[in-house]
């Protein structure tokens, strides 16, 4: 690569134009001092034709210095030593003169042109290294132009996934307690002799599924928002069994076929949160708990205090528990298991909102084989 970007440069030594150079700086240094031959003495002429032996010696690197030193050398002894015009030499101090001059016209044409050799690679090399830097500039930005651009299609299709699985949710989850709704509301109304008995069990399903509904609509709304960053919590003292008491009222429908064993000491430390948020995180777990649960099976609910700072909560079940290889994938937005029925967001919620907290979730085996969600958040000060 280096070899190619050299052969570009103009500037490189050309014997040719460097000898013709020389020879002619010769000529005119020999004719403009002929006439002064007799009143300059030796030494300064020899001195002057040294001058063009340098000249070629930039120009056309170290032959053409070689070359122009012999053409000063013969001009000198031609044109200023006795007798003029012919190549013998009668005098000794001529006859030193001339060797001098033929061997600092030599030697200082030789390292003059070595030297501008040795510039001239390496200004080359500096040059051809830029070229090669800029080349190299030029590719790391189209491989950041490709990076991004293929970042910004992964991001496109995983939305398109999301938007996807965000319809079979809506399709799936909004449509089944609809649809409940929607049968008991026709049904009271076609059939007006229903037993009160009946008809209030009809009235409870239909609040039940209203109740549903709004879980469902309210998880997504709060998925939206967490994408979008608007997650903040207002954070304020809020006591766990308290808390956990209020969410099984609300879902006592939920557990008609399990038993819950209720394990939050009244003594357990405040937590510091949003209330509203971590009711959804614990309406999530417990709902969650109460869907995968046998009948007849246990779901226990626990809290204790871990050290001054912490407050350890936990859901447990007795059903069939998630993977090793799945548990970290539960956490994912629209992620649902083999045999889910809910709409894939609570479990994300869960983390997004005890991580807004200072805290974090992990889930585990329970003692039984089912899963157990374990909720680490900061104590109140």
């Amino acid at each position: 690569m280096i070899r190619s970007t050299l052969r570009l440069y103009p500037n490189r030594p050309t014997p040719v134009a460097g000898l013709v150079l020389g020879v002619a700086l010769v000529a005119v240094v020999t004719v403009a001092a002929v006439p002064l031959r007799d009143q300059v003495g030796g030494t300064t002429i020899a001195l002057l034709l040294v001058l063009p032996v340098l000249v070629a010696g930039l120009a056309g690197g170290r032959v053409s210095a070689v070359v122009t030193a012999l053409a000063a050398a013969l001009a000198y002894n031609l044109a200023f030593i006795p007798p003029y015009g012919s190549p013998s030499i009668a005098l000794v101090d001529d006859a030193v003169t001339f060797a001098v001059l033929a061997v600092v016209g030599l030697t200082t044409g030789t390292v003059v042109a070595r030297e501008a050799d040795r510039r001239r690679i390496a200004e080359e090399r500096a040059t051809a290294l830029q070229v090669l830097n800029d080349e190299y500039e030029l590719v790391q930005r189209e491989r950041e132009r490709l990076l991004e651009e293929t970042t910004r299609i992964a991001v496109l299709e995983q939305v398109d996934e999301q938007r996807a699985a965000l319809l079979r949710s809506v399709s799936h989850d909004l449509r089944t307690p609809l649809a409940a709704i929607t049968a008991v509301a026709s049904d009271l109304r076609d059939r007006a002799d229903h037993d009160p008995e009946t008809r209030d069990e009809l009235l409870d399903l239909v609040v039940t599924e209203a109740e549903r509904l709004d879980r469902i609509v309210g998880n997504l709304l709060s998925m939206s928002r967490i994408e979008a960053g608007a997650l903040s919590p207002d954070t304020q003292a809020v006591a766990l069994d308290e808390l956990v008491t209020d969410s099984l009222r609300r879902l006592d429908h939920l557990f008609t076929k399990v038993r819950v064993e209720m394990s939050v000491p009244a003594d357990v430390p405040l937590v510091d949160g949003d209330y509203s948020q971590l009711d959804q995180v614990v309406t999530n777990l417990l709902e969650n708990a109460a869907r995968y649960a046998p009948d007849r099976s246990v779901v226990r609910i626990g809290a204790h205090a871990i050290g001054a700072d912490q407050v350890q909560f936990t859901v447990e079940d007795e059903g069939p528990g998630i993977p090793p290889h799945e548990r970290e994938r539960s956490f994912r937005p629209f992620t649902r298991g083999g045999t889910s029925t809910g709409s894939g967001v609570g479990l994300a919620i869960c983390r997004a909102v005890v991580e807004a907290h200072g805290g974090w979730i992990s889930v585990e085996s329970g003692r039984s084989g089912g899963a157990r969600f374990v909720v680490t958040l900061p104590v109140h000060r």
